[in-house]
C-alpha cells in the first residue's frame, strides 16, 4: 500500500468512529434532510426579515427594526450551520486528525459574538427613543408582529426537524425561539401603541428583545468558549469521574486525567492508570471503557495501563517511582487513589 492510502485495522474499541454516537445522526435523520430543513427555514426566516425591515422604516418602530435585526442573526447561524455541517462531515486526513468537526463551534461563537454586538446597538436606541419617542405607526407593529409569530413558528418547526445534537444547529434554534418571543412582545407593544397612544411601549419592547439576545449570545459564546479551552463538559465532572475509575480494582492510582470535547456531543477522555502488579491490565482497560461509555456516555478513550511497581504501594510521590523511572515526568491535575485524597 503506497502514498496515502492507510487502512488501519487496530482491534478492540475505535476511537471516534461512532456514527451514532451523542454527537452524529443517532435520531434518524439523514444529513440531507438535515439541511433541507435548514434550507427551509432560512427561506423564511430571509423573506419575512426583508419585509420587516421596510415595515419597520414606514411605521418608525425601532421594535420592528430589533426584530428584523434578531432575524438577520437567525439567517447568519443558520448559513453557519450549514456550512459547518458540510465541514464537519469531511473524513479527518492530514494535520486535521479530528477533521473540521469543530467548524460548527467557531459558527456557534460567531453568531453569539455578533448577537452581543447588535444588542449593543439596539439598547443604546432604545434608550434614545425612550427619552425622544417619535411617532409609531401601532396598527402596521401589531399585524407584522402577528406574521412573525407565524412565520417564527412555522421556521423553529422546520429546524426542531434537524439534528439538534450540533451546538450550531441548536444554537439556530434557540434563537428562533427567543425570536418568537420577541414578536409576541412586539405584538404586544403595537396593541398598546394603538389602543393608547403610548409610544414608549415599543422602544421597551426593544429592549425586552435585547435581554434575548444578550441571554443567547452569552450562552453560545460561554458554551463554545468552553469547547475552545478543552473544558470538560458541563455535565462531568473530572474529579468524580477521576475517583469512580479509582474504584474499581485492581486500581490503585488514576492520573493525568483529561476530558474535554472535540465538538458538540463528542466528549474525549486520556488518563494514565495503574493497577496492582497482579492485574490483568487490559482486561482492566476494557471494564472502564466500558463503564465511561455506561456511567458517562463518553466513547471516544485514550487509556495508558499500567502495573504500579511495589515500591509504590508504600511509598513515593503520586506518579513517580522512587527508584528513578517515573510515570509521568510532568502530570498534569490532581491524582486520585482508592481512600481519601485531596483534589
Amino acid at each position: 500500500m503506497s502514498g496515502h492510502e492507510h487502512a488501519h485495522d487496530h482491534g478492540g474499541r475505535a476511537h471516534g468512529g461512532h456514527e451514532h454516537g451523542p454527537g452524529g445522526h443517532g435520531h434518524g435523520v439523514d444529513p440531507d434532510a438535515d439541511r433541507r430543513w435548514l434550507a427551509i427555514a432560512l427561506t423564511l426566516i430571509c423573506g419575512f426579515m426583508a419585509v420587516e425591515v421596510v415595515i419597520g422604516v414606514m411605521a418608525h418602530s425601532l421594535a420592528l427594526i430589533s426584530d428584523a435585526a434578531h432575524m438577520l442573526t437567525d439567517a447568519v447561524s443558520i448559513v453557519l450551520a450549514l456550512i459547518a455541517m458540510r465541514l464537519a462531515a469531511r473524513p479527518a486526513r492530514g494535520g486535521f486528525t479530528y477533521g473540521l468537526k469543530r467548524a460548527e463551534i467557531l459558527s456557534a461563537q460567531a453568531n453569539g459574538l455578533t448577537l452581543l454586538l447588535l444588542a449593543v446597538w439596539l439598547a443604546y436606541e432604545a434608550v434614545r427613543r425612550l427619552l425622544d419617542p417619535p411617532p409609531v405607526e401601532g396598527g402596521l407593529v401589531l399585524v407584522t408582529a402577528l406574521a412573525g409569530i407565524v412565520v417564527n413558528i412555522a421556521a423553529a418547526w422546520c429546524i426542531s426537524r434537524a439534528n439538534r445534537s450540533s451546538l450550531a444547529v441548536e444554537g439556530a434554534y434557540q434563537h428562533i425561539l427567543n425570536d418568537l418571543f420577541a414578536f409576541i412582545g412586539t405584538a404586544v407593544a403595537g396593541l398598546i401603541v394603538l389602543t393608547t397612544g403610548f409610544v414608549q411601549a415599543d422602544a421597551i419592547a426593544s429592549l425586552v428583545v435585547v435581554v434575548l439576545m444578550v441571554k443567547a449570545g452569552y450562552g453560545l459564546v460561554r458554551e463554545s468558549g468552553r469547547i475552545f479551552l478543552e473544558a470538560a463538559p458541563a455535565n462531568v465532572d473530572p474529579d468524580a469521574v477521576g475517583d469512580r475509575l479509582v474504584g474499581h480494582p485492581p486500581v490503585t492510582e488514576v492520573h493525568d486525567l483529561h476530558i474535554w470535547t472535540i465538538t458538540s456531543g463528542q466528549a474525549a477522555l486520556s488518563a494514565h492508570v495503574l493497577v496492582e502488579p497482579e492485574g490483568d491490565c487490559h482486561a482492566v482497560r476494557r471494564d472502564l471503557e466500558a463503564l465511561l461509555e455506561k456511567e458517562y456516555g463518553i466513547t471516544h478513550t485514550t487509556l495508558q495501563v499500567d502495573h504500579v511497581r511495589e515500591e509504590l504501594l508504600s511509598v513515593g510521590r503520586a506518579g513517580e517511582d522512587p527508584a528513578g523511572d517515573p510515570h509521568c515526568a510532568d502530570a498534569h491535575g490532581p491524582v486520585h487513589r482508592q481512600g481519601p485524597h485531596a483534589h
